[in-house]
Formats: structure tokens, sequence, C-alpha cells
């Protein structure tokens, strides 16, 4: 029974409006309402902190002849001067970013500020009504009713507030009204017992419908600004959060972080296991990161695997780095989807204000650069923002313009490097290899520009050029010498891909088994469920599939076999060790094998030496591709490669 009394007077002191049988509400959602009821204060309190400065004057003024003059005046200035005080104190407060959330501890200070102000005046009546002037009397009996309307109108929202200020007024003109058995003074308490009992009605009516309203508005917010799937504040909510901390930095130099962070295996859970498992991960994921953080700050998802933070008050640079150092360790144990454990991780880029921006775009700008830099280091890495990240996101970006416009300018090229069939010496087809000749930077290297394409959807553009350059190419060469392509995940989210391809070979009029589409093994895994329709169908064409790079990655035997390819293409950094890591010989040994009993061609990358071709032709390895064959030339090259008494002169067992 105590601790329920106990709770009860918590709740009614803390301005809880279910103390009075409002709605009930939990303390997050009450936190926001004193938020909005101790706004509403504050805008009201520096007119009434004036107003009362002005009264405690006209009744100093009032009492001059007065017995009690002396006192009087004591009481005038020790309530003005508070007046005052109070006054400009609420007048820096509005001038802060109005706070989301207040804490019952501030709601039992203001109700005590209320109590104490309406004591000072509960005194008037009390102390100086009967030794007054009739028109000191009347003076104060105007004073007393306009403090009790001017706090019902300052403490409409806050019941218990309204009561602490008015009841004290009450007991004092009760006390000078009782003093006095006239008629007049009789009718002037029942008056004032009535407009009291009218206005306090009115406060309760009002700060019921006012929280109700904020209730709705709450309700409303969050389905503005919070993402559906994890329940964090979305984009919206975290530049408003960004806004506010830019703002707090404006006016009172409090600096502040943000931390930005990218999953690294997200797309790859997401497509592998499907959107379900994915949606699953994401939830988990923004659980365990907002365990990462202080009380008062919420982890923001921003994009599809985005997340954000905004650290306030910020102390000094390492408490961010701590954070971001937790937001890492969260990753650390695998997460159980579906009954399968997945491993996750993220990286993190840090900026801190006002060092590294003071505005939202320089700090998102640089926080994206700083991430990108951790991204590049590896998964699980955080990165502070420094200048050379500023100076190597503009060159991302002028790049990024560049490529736009690379096709029309006629800049991109393609170079052509060899197949060597090692049961005749002779070259079955090319490797079609783009370039990027820039005006002013020169040669761009694929690894430099592949990724902006991608990034940037002008894969698709790029890619339709490079089918139709390589198929327009090889209807120059010999009908037996095939063209291989090589396709990213990107492209296989085009939808008019295989429109793309068909209509290529149409208007060329080439064969289409002489065109091959070369995807890596990450690719493949990443994309499965529609690289496998999209390749089916490429096989029903009659287009050839090779998979890049095998053993680079997971070396699922079940797409091998499921997955209609032609060859395989065994990755170069094993032909370079076969020779020197007897293990590395072994999978090439093992592989070559594999793809002669699953009836696949195989091709060996990377082969550089004679030791090394002679090794593969002792292992039965169909084709080889290297700069031994040849480097990549241009296609006014290619046919010398063709000459067959060079080939058999050069490579003869």
């Amino acid at each position: 029974m105590r601790t329920q009394t106990t709770s009860y007077f918590a709740r009614l002191f803390a301005g809880d409006l279910s103390a009075f049988g409002g709605p009930a509400t939990d303390e997050a959602v009450t936190g926001h309402i004193r938020a909005e009821q101790m706004s509403l204060v504050l805008g009201y309190s520096v007119g009434i902190m004036l107003a009362n400065a002005c009264n405690a004057t006209v009744l100093a003024i009032a009492l001059w002849q007065s017995p009690d003059r002396m006192f009087a005046l004591i009481w005038a200035v020790a309530v003005a001067g508070a007046a005052i005080a109070f006054g400009l104190q609420s007048h820096a407060a509005r001038r802060i970013i109005k706070p989301q959330f207040v804490s019952r501890r501030a709601m039992h200070r203001l109700v005590r500020n209320a109590f104490l102000l309406g004591a000072a005046w509960g005194i008037v009546p009390a102390a100086f009504f009967a030794d007054a002037s009739t028109g000191g009397q009347l003076v104060i009996t105007c004073l007393c009713s306009g403090m009790l309307a001017g706090g019902a109108l300052a403490f409409a929202t806050i019941p218990i507030a309204a009561i602490a200020f008015t009841a004290p007024i009450f007991l004092g003109i009760a006390i000078c009204l009782g003093r006095n058995g006239d008629l007049a003074f009789l009718l002037i308490a029942f008056l004032v017992v009535v407009y009291g009992s009218v206005l306090l009605r009115g406060v309760f009516v009002n700060s019921f419908a006012f929280a109700r309203r904020v209730m709705r508005q709450i309700e409303t917010e969050r389905t503005v600004r919070q993402d559906p799937l994890t329940r964090l504040p979305n984009r919206v909510a975290f530049n408003e959060t960004l806004d506010a901390a830019l703002k707090q930095l404006a006016l009172s130099g409090e600096e502040f972080a943000v931390l930005l962070l990218d999953l690294d295996r997200f797309k790859e859970v997401n497509d592998k296991f499907g959107h379900p498992a994915g949606d699953e991960f994401l939830v988990q994921i923004a659980s365990r990161l907002q365990r990462c953080t202080r009380a008062a700050e919420h982890v923001a998802r921003i994009g599809g695997d985005e997340f954000a933070l905004v650290m306030a008050n910020l102390s000094r640079p390492e408490d961010a780095l701590e954070i971001a150092e937790r937001f890492v360790a969260a990753f650390a144990e695998p997460f159980l989807i579906e009954g399968r454990q997945i491993v996750g991780a993220t990286s993190v880029g840090i900026v801190l204000a006002p060092r590294d921006g003071n505005t939202p775009l320089d700090i998102m700008k640089n926080a994206d650069a700083a991430l990108y830099r951790a991204k590049e280091v590896g998964p699980g890495t955080v990165c502070f923002f420094e200048a050379s990240d500023d100076r190597a996101s503009r060159d991302r970006k002028a790049l990024q313009s560049d490529l736009g416009g690379a096709i029309a300018r006629e800049e991109l090229f393609l170079v052509f490097q060899p197949f060597l069939d090692l049961g005749d010496n002779s070259i079955t087809g090319f490797e079609a290899l783009l370039r990027w000749q820039h005006p002013q930077r020169g040669l761009v290297p694929p690894s430099e520009f592949i990724p902006i394409a991608e990034e940037t959807g002008l894969i698709h553009e790029i890619g339709e050029w490079v089918i139709r350059r390589a198929c327009a190419t090889v209807a120059e060469w010999p009908e037996e010498i095939r063209i291989a392509v090589n396709f990213s995940a990107a492209q296989f989210r085009n939808n008019n891909i295989l429109q793309i391809i068909v209509q290529a070979l149409a208007d060329t009029k080439i064969a289409p088994h002489r065109l091959e589409i070369e995807i890596t093994e990450s690719m493949l895994l990443s994309k499965y469920g529609s690289a496998a329709l999209i390749l089916n169908a490429l096989l029903e064409l009659g287009v050839t599939v090779a998979l890049d790079d095998f053993g680079t990655g997971f070396s699922s035997l079940t797409y091998l076999r499921k997955l209609p390819f032609s060859r395989i293409k065994i990755d170069q950094s094993f032909i370079r060790d076969m020779l020197v890591q007897p293990d590395c010989a072994a999978i090439v040994k093992s592989v070559v094998g594999l793809a002669r009993d699953l009836r696949i061609g195989v091709v060996a990358e990377g082969v550089e030496t004679a030791d090394q071709l002679e090794y593969l032709r002792q292992i039965n390895c169909d084709e080889v591709q290297g700069y031994l064959i040849s480097r990549p030339v241009s296609a006014d090259q290619v046919l010398s490669l063709l000459d067959p008494k060079k080939l058999r002169a050069t490579f003869a067992a």
C-alpha cells in the first residue's frame, strides 16, 4: 500500500496526468509531454515574470501609506528581483534547442517554483489586507485575482503546477476575508471560489486535451520519423537531430560527433537467403547497435544498410571512438536467423564537429569519405575523417562526373587477351577487357572506375556498349574464334540484359556460341536466384558462360552442378604459386580433374612462365591465358596473333 501511495505522489508531482485520471502513458511518452508542457510554460514565463515585477511595484506604491510599508517594500523588492531573474533565465532557456524529453526531476523543480511564487502572493492578502486603506485593499484584491488568472494561464497544461501556484493564494484570501465579517468581503470570497473553480476546471480540461493532442502528434511523428522495420529513427529524424546539434553548437559551442556505419555483408545475406532473412538480420543488428549507445542517443537507419549516430556533448574524440568500437564488437557473435548462423561486420566513419564541418552537407560528405576509407581497409575498421579523405572524395566525384560522358566522348575502348588451347597450340578466343583513356588523367585502371559505374548505375550503359562493341569486333575475326565479356552483379539487375545480348548478336550476325559471358564466383554467390534464370536463358540462346576467378570464393559445387557453365577459369593466384606451394598445385590439379569429370572446360589464368605452361600441359588443362601467351592487345593486333605458324613455333611442346 505504501509503495502504491509513494508511486502515486511521485506521478502527481511529476505532472503525470494519470494521477488526475488523465491518459496513462509510458515514461518515454510522458517525458515528451513534459517537454511540450515545459516549452509552453517557458513561452509564458517571460511575460508573467514581468507582470509579477510590475504587480509587486504597484503593491508597494499602494501600501506606501500603510503601517506595513517597510515590510511591503522588502516583499516587493524580493518578489520583483526574483521575478526578473527568473524571467531572464527563462528567456535564455528559450534560446536553447527545445528538448525532446524532460525528466521527472525537472518537473519537480517547476512545481516547487510554482508553489514558492504562489506562496509569495498568498502572503499578500493575509499580511497586508487588514491594515491597508480601502484603495490598498482594492489593489490587493485585483492583484490576487489577476495572479490567479495568470497562474491558470501559465500552467494551463500542468494541473499540479496550477494547484501548487493557486492554492497558497486561495489560502491567503481565505485568511484575510475570514477576519472580516463584512458581507461585501464574503461576496468577494464567493466570487473568488467560483472563478477559481472554473479556472482549475479549465486547466484540467485543457491539460487532458493537450496531452492527447501531443500523444497523437507523437504517434504521427513516429510514423514519419521511424523506420518501420527496425523501429529506429529514420533519415528524417536523423537530419533533425543533426540540425539540432548544429544549432546547439552555434549557441553554446557544444561539440559533437557523427558516426556513419555501413554493413559489409548485408547484400550477400539478403540475396543468398532471401529478403525475409535480410529483414530479420537488420532487426537484430538494430537491436545490438542501440545497446551500444548512451542513454539519450539513438542510432538511426538512414539507408538500406546504412546507420548513423549523432553523439552530442562530446568531451573528447576518444568517446566517439569507444562507441564505434562497440559497434564493431557487436558483430563478434554470429546472428541466428531462421536456424542459420550468419556472420556480419560493419565499418565506421567518424567526423567531429566543428573540426570536420559545420553544415549538414559537409558533415555527411566527410563522414561518407571516412567510411569509404574504412571499407577500403576492410570489415571491422573505424576511421576518423582526414583531410586526404576530402581530396579523395572530390577526386572520386570528379571521376564519376567524367565517366558519365566517357562513351559519348569515345574515351572507352577494348583490348583483347587470347586463350590458348593446349591441345593443338591454337588460339580459340579472346577476353575483351575494358579500358578508359581519360584526357587529363591518362589510362584509368578498371579497378577505379568499374566500382563507380556499379554504384551510380552507369554500368548498364557501359555494359551494353561493351557487349555491342565486342560482338562487332568478333564479327571481323575467323568464325572459330570466340570472345569473352565480363559481367558484374549489377548488370544482372538490368531487366533488359537478355534483350541487349539478343539485339547485339542480331545486329552483328554472329553465332551465339561465339559470345561467352564471364561471371565471378562472388557475384554468383550474391545473386544466385536471379542469375540462374538469366544464365539458363543464355544457355538456351546458345551463349556460353564461364565462371571466372574460381577458387577465390566459396567454391560451392552446388552451382557447378545446377548452372550451365561452359568453362571454369582458375584464379591466377593459384597458378602463380602452384610450382612453389604443394597445396596450390593440388588445388589446380583437383579443379582440372573436377572440370573434366563434369565435362566443363577449364582455363588457367595468369600463366607467365614456360614451367607453369608445361605443368598445366601435364595435368591436361584445356586452355591457358596470361602474359606468356600475350598481353592484352588492340583489335588491330589480333589477326597477327592468329598466325598458326607463329603459334606453333612459340608453344610447341
